[in-house]
């Protein structure tokens, strides 16, 4: 009767007719609920349900028992079964059970499918690439990770700046807390402080009620301001604030709100020359590069290029549910040629529309719709003109000693594959002045 019951809407029912035999069928049937009555001829309901929640924990298990037996199903439901029907059984009661039962079932599923997203989402991101250059930056943040210490990371556009603070937040200490990015170039001046800082009702036209900002929501976690060279003047005391004190209030509050956060600022510009321009706050720039890491542009990481770019055509292949392309030696030579201005994030869109144009089973130079050489070398000018002169005669000359310092280091660690007893010889360098350099431009 059950089993009819349960077929005319749309379930498909397995019988069994004493505890051996459903042992035996949930072994091999892995069903989606367990409807058991307690009596058994040869066993009960209980070593039923035993052997359910064995199987699967979370697979629901509803028990029968005649009226006078609800001890017995109290007992049942404390060793884990979801509910209980009491006999005779009405058919309606019984598809409503096992209707909510099953929906249950399927709550439990997704939950534990979109943890497992979470946990995907907040792992570790994968940094593409094999050249020194990218080792030493990796090297860098491994370094700052254990650390609260705020990181500065500063890089050309396009360089994936944003990737790197996800790394350095998963390896943290902080890695199960959140990390919550905000671009302070995307939003206007006027949003931003109530977007950073958060508002009660009524402390500006449209606020109709208390709204948590970036700082609060990343408590415990990594906060991460992106292009923070656009951050409007009249903010950056009140974010320097925050970082020395850990503390702020919202905006039209009174509290005082305390917060546990680890900065990582991120910019494609030159603070110090906005600092000489009286744009940026130079307490604020001495609080955000406690630990600067420079991120190479893409034209001096040449050999992660055919990297990066098998990468980006694995995934969109992927993406787009398309076989597999290989990439022509053609393709790659004119990828290795190119200059990417526009860095890895230029290659990747290039990348994303080639595997689009892509009808054949090889990517080729024509897929991917690049300038011609003359077209991407770099437009001939003087050098001098691209060397930041602000600032007093020691400034400038403290600049360019510096950035050659840390190219001719980058180069003598190139050539000796990293060893730096080869690179303080070839440098001239005693070892010990060498590691203090090292430390000194941020390529530990």
């Amino acid at each position: 009767m059950l089993r009819h019951a349960l077929e005319a809407h749309g379930y498909a029912a397995i019988e069994a007719c004493d505890e051996p035999e459903a042992v035996r069928c949930l072994r091999q049937m892995t069903p989606s609920l367990v409807l058991s009555d307690l009596r058994l001829p040869s066993g009960d309901g209980f070593g039923v349900l035993r052997a359910a929640k064995e199987l699967d924990q979370d697979l629901p298990v509803i028990v029968m028992t005649a009226y006078g037996s609800i001890q017995d199903a109290v007992a049942a439901m404390k060793e884990g079964a979801l509910d209980f029907l009491a006999k005779p059984i009405e058919p309606d009661h019984l598809l409503l059970i096992v209707e909510r039962a099953l929906a249950q079932r399927r709550l439990v599923t997704e939950n534990l499918l979109l943890k497992e997203e979470l946990a995907l989402r907040r792992g570790m991101p994968k940094i593409v690439g094999e050249s020194s250059a990218l080792r030493q930056v990796s090297l860098a943040l491994q370094r700052a990770a254990g650390t609260d210490t705020t990181v500065l990371l500063e890089g050309e556009s396009g360089t994936g700046k944003e990737l790197f603070a996800r790394a350095l937040h998963a390896l943290s200490p902080r890695a199960d807390g959140p990390f919550v990015a905000i671009n302070c170039a995307a939003i206007p001046e006027t949003l931003l402080e109530a977007e950073l800082f958060g508002y009660e009702k009524g402390a500006f036209t449209g606020a109709g009620g208390r709204k948590p900002g970036k700082f609060e929501l990343a408590h415990r976690g990594t906060l991460f301001l992106d292009e923070i060279a656009d951050l409007p003047l009249s903010l950056q005391a009140k974010i320097l604030r925050a970082l020395e004190q850990r503390t702020f209030e919202r905006l039209g509050g009174t509290l005082m709100l305390r917060v546990d956060v680890r900065l990582v600022a991120a910019t494609n510009r030159n603070l110090r020359t906005a600092v000489a321009a009286r744009d940026f706050r130079e307490d604020l720039f001495f609080r955000l590069s406690v630990f600067p890491i420079t991120i190479p542009p893409l034209r001096d990481r040449h050999e992660d290029i055919p990297v990066l770019a098998r990468h980006f055509v694995e995934r969109y292949c992927k993406d787009m549910k398309k076989r597999p392309l290989a990439m022509s030696p053609a393709a790659e030579e004119a990828l290795s040629a190119y200059r990417w201005p526009g860095n890895v994030r230029e290659l990747q869109n290039c990348i994303e529309r080639a595997v689009i144009l892509a009808d054949e089973d090889t990517l080729l130079p024509r897929h991917l719709n690049l300038p011609d050489a003359a077209s991407s070398a770099p437009a001939a000018s003087d050098p001098w003109e691209r060397i930041d002169l602000s600032g007093t005669l020691a400034d400038a000359s403290d600049r360019v000693v510096a950035e050659v310092e840390r190219r001719k280091i980058e180069l003598a660690l190139h050539q000796s594959s990293g060893d730096k007893g080869i690179a303080s010889e070839k440098l001239g360098l005693p070892y010990k002045v060498l590691a203090a350099k090292l430390r000194q431009h941020g390529l530990e």
